[in-house]
């Protein structure tokens, strides 16, 4: 082959080469905007608003949820809830108060697979958004910390546990408030407990996000039940209604829980 064809045939194949870079860059060009287009929400008379935090985390959530269900992040085993609360132990040690206390919250969307499968792909995506949102306001409303969210579930804690049950409601309340989530149904569910923080001990403090999670896989939707712990500790603040929501025993633990609901 003279030098002369093979400069023509390495000409013909780098136009190849870049015909086909520039259909895949259009193609993935125009999927971004797909998926863009997916979680922008606009507000009746508002402009279009990219929820960028749920972005971060919605990409792969269908297919997430569908896979691990709505128990996914509830149903961790106790060594993942701690390892989770060990490599963020300095934002937790933040927020701890004084006596070395974490208020630990978990919740989730009850019935979130089914739900995913009713509304597909790209509605439930928009649900997700809503939701993410609705949660990480009031978190930031009540001086919380996201310590891990998955899914449609969270994970986060304070530093008083009448912050986490002012959280807790005011989730409630902005989910049942929310013409979007509440036009699909949407109903979360709500656990919370009070313990030592992983600064001082990380099996213990392992112990108590386990029951925090398993207190909300006990819970249904649009419940919030709470450990006797918490019920103690806020009971004197006033401004909190309880009802006894019974004694179980939660996957893990070999006694009994008393639990309670709030109810205002």
């Amino acid at each position: 082959m003279g030098p002369a064809v093979l400069w023509l045939s390495l000409a013909v194949l780098e136009l190849v080469g870049i015909a086909i870079v520039s259909v895949l860059w259009m193609r993935s060009r125009r999927e971004l905007a797909e998926l863009r287009a997916s979680i922008v929400e606009t507000p009746r008379g508002g402009t279009r608003q990219v929820a960028g935090r749920a972005v971060r985390a919605v990409f792969d959530t269908a297919t997430r949820v569908r896979e691990h269900g709505v128990t996914g992040l509830l149903a961790s085993s106790l060594e993942e809830l701690a390892r989770w609360a060990t490599e963020d132990r300095k934002e937790i040690a933040r927020v701890a108060a004084p006596d070395g206390t974490v208020a630990v919250l978990f919740s989730d969307i009850e019935n979130s697979t089914l739900l995913n499968e009713r509304l597909g792909d790209a509605r439930w995506i928009d649900v997700l958004t809503a939701h993410d949102a609705v949660v990480r306001k009031q978190v930031e409303k009540h001086g919380g910390h996201v310590v891990k969210a998955q899914g449609d579930g969270f994970m986060i804690v304070f530093g008083e546990p009448a912050d986490a049950v002012r959280c807790a409601i005011g989730i409630q309340a902005s989910i049942g408030a929310d013409r979007r989530l509440r036009r699909q149904e949407v109903r979360v569910r709500i656990g919370a407990h009070v313990g030592e923080t992983v600064v001082r001990d990380r099996d213990y403090f392992g112990r108590n996000v386990a029951l925090a999670a398993r207190i909300a896989d006990r819970a249904g939707g649009g419940e919030i039940l709470v450990s006797e712990d918490v019920r103690a500790a806020v009971v004197e603040d006033g401004g909190f209604e309880f009802e006894p929501a019974g004694e179980f025993e939660l996957k893990g633990f070999a006694e009994k829980h008393a639990l309670w609901r709030v109810v205002g």
